[in-house]
């Protein structure tokens, strides 16, 4: 950024992009221009205008491989799909745009397609976790209210009845959609979809409580990606090799959506794993020539410690994309001495901003010291507010981080409240993080002002899990709490207290639990106490749980 920089008039610093006047963060990074916010674009066109500025890429390109079966789909019959399965859908239903369609399927090869027809056809998609408990699944469908679901014979008995009913994606009758051949007779009608219009709903925790659905809008989606753009010019006047990704999260994830819109964008070669195993892992990474994965720091570590690495071939990995949880400096050092030619970047998003908040560039890794998460995303604001004044901070002052931009969501779909709390009238989203920037503009993520406990990158909120441990008639009062693991990063613990001549025991608690919920919701320790501490407002103070669990070390409680 050049020294004259300046913002409504005041300079900004060209080393952080801090105005002290009026004490907002500025990307360092190049401003990249938008679309118009009154051109009508659906993020789906967007990717597909930019497949069409390189012809070449179309064709035989693999776009997408299934590791669980080996089955691979080529861009050409990848685009081939999606306008079969949208003229089908177009003439078969009355979807319409507006609409909202449930989606409950783990992925497969048969989600992209799904997703990408019916965000042609201007349908809201709302895809959720298949391992969810009915009574989850129940209160998404309230909040999104869909008028389709589309789900896998496996997971559909889970879904109540809808308007126009749920469709099997793994039935010969939603194969022969798919399939179909593109004639002329198959004109598919151009539907305008607004900027504005929501085009995705995904479930998150938010900054507290209960799960909530993230509307986000295509907007939203098409200010996060227009950074491709700059990279495919790039990548045509300097031809790579072809790029393999393989992401180990879901579709349904905020990570694992962004990763399918970059591989359809780029025409890159991405990699689906449907159940994770972690040698199917590396099974897959050896077979397909991985060449970048985003991880968290669970599998930093499952590589840096497990002699299984050395049964496989995995030299075609040249970087992983760390995010999800903070990463030791530790853990990081055994990586580099086990994989020197792998680059480890790490970044900072959430499921509320469409698109990385921050991200650290390969060639600022290895220049800037270990622990951030990087600069400022393209057209990205940020402060750094203090918690208790409400003053904003300058760099190097620890502080609640609120991002504003053109990536911000447009609310909690179906929850004023929360979407009042969480954005301001000025259009700043609370992150509930505690973070600073250092002189140089680096993020760095400190601690977690919210208190949802994160479990292998899932977001675990404590609220509703207490909500489910008084529900026992054994247990009086009860408060969840995050104990650290190695592996985990987090586990959600239980602090309980018996109901006067009750014998409950761990496993009692811990099963009660696991019948109620999906997997990574599990309380995975539990601690039998006299009473929980709370503030005279009544509000649990989980710090002086988590100070006498960790005071009694690792043995049991």
């Amino acid at each position: 950024m050049a020294d004259e920089a300046t913002f409504s008039g005041y300079p900004i610093d060209p080393s952080n992009g801090f105005c002290h006047k009026t004490k907002i963060f500025h990307s360092l990074r190049p401003r990249i221009p938008l679309p118009p916010p009154s051109q009508p674009l659906s993020i789906a066109q967007f990717c597909f205008s930019l497949l069409q500025s390189s012809p070449s890429a179309i064709g035989s390109t693999t776009i997408l491989i299934d590791s669980s079966t080996g089955r691979r789909l080529s861009l050409s019959e990848f685009l081939d799909q999606i306008h079969s399965l949208a003229v089908a859908l177009r003439t078969s239903t009355s979807l319409s745009k507006g609409h909202v369609a449930f989606i409950l399927a783990p992925s497969s090869l048969q989600v992209p397609v799904l997703y990408f027809a019916l965000l042609t056809l201007g349908v809201t998609i709302s895809p959720a976790n298949p391992l969810s408990s009915d009574s989850e699944i129940a209160h998404q469908v309230r909040l999104c209210k869909p008028v389709i679901a589309f789900a896998a014979s496996s997971t559909s008995d889970k879904l109540p009845a809808l308007p126009l009913g749920t469709i099997f994606i793994d039935s010969p009758k939603f194969l022969s959609m798919i399939s179909g051949s593109r004639t002329d007779t198959d004109k598919l009608e151009l539907v305008q979809v607004s900027q504005s219009d929501s085009a995705v709903i995904l479930y998150s925790s938010g900054t507290t409580g209960r799960v909530k659905g993230v509307m986000l809008t295509h907007g939203n989606l098409i200010a996060g990606f227009c950074h491709l753009q700059r990279e495919s010019d790039q990548n045509q006047n300097q031809p790579q090799p072809q790029p393999v990704s393989m992401i180990t999260l879901p579709l349904f994830h905020m990570f694992g959506f962004f990763m399918l819109v970059r591989a359809v964008t780029m025409a890159e070669t991405l990699v689906l794993m449907g159940r994770f195993d972690f040698e199917s892992m590396l099974r897959a990474v050896e077979k397909y020539r991985v060449t970048y994965m985003p991880v968290s720091p669970l599998l930093v570590v499952a590589l840096a410690k497990s002699d299984f690495v050395n049964e496989y071939d995995l030299s075609s990995l040249q970087a992983l994309g760390c995010g999800g949880a903070p990463l030791g400096k530790e853990v990081t050092e055994q990586f580099a001495a086990k994989f020197p030619n792998v680059a480890i970047t790490q970044g900072y998003g959430l499921t509320e901003n469409a698109g990385g908040v921050a991200r650290m560039m390969l060639e600022e890794s290895q220049q800037h010291e270990h622990g951030s998460v990087g600069r400022l995303a393209e057209n990205m604001e940020a402060k750094i507010v203090d918690p208790v004044t409400g003053e904003a901070l300058p760099p190097g002052q620890k502080g609640e981080l609120w991002l504003r931009g053109p990536t911000v969501m447009k609310g909690y779909v179906g929850d004023d409240n929360a979407t009042a709390e969480t954005l301001d009238s000025e259009g700043w989203l609370k992150t509930g993080d505690l973070c600073y920037f250092d002189s140089d503009g680096f993020l760095y993520i400190v601690d977690r002002l919210k208190e949802l406990i994160k479990y292998k990158g899932y977001q675990v909120p404590p609220a509703e899990l207490e909500h489910l441990l008084l529900s026992h008639p054994e247990i009086v009062d009860a408060a969840v709490i995050p104990y650290p693991d190695e592996e985990a990063g987090q586990i959600p613990m239980a602090c309980v207290v018996r109901k006067p001549g009750s014998n409950i025991g761990e496993a009692q608690v811990i099963g009660f639990i696991a019948k109620q919920v999906a997997p990574y919701m599990k309380i995975r320790r539990v601690s039998f106490i006299n009473s929980i501490p709370k503030s005279p407002a009544g509000k649990i103070l989980r710090r002086e749980l988590v100070t006498h669990a960790l005071s009694l070390g690792s043995s049991r409680l």
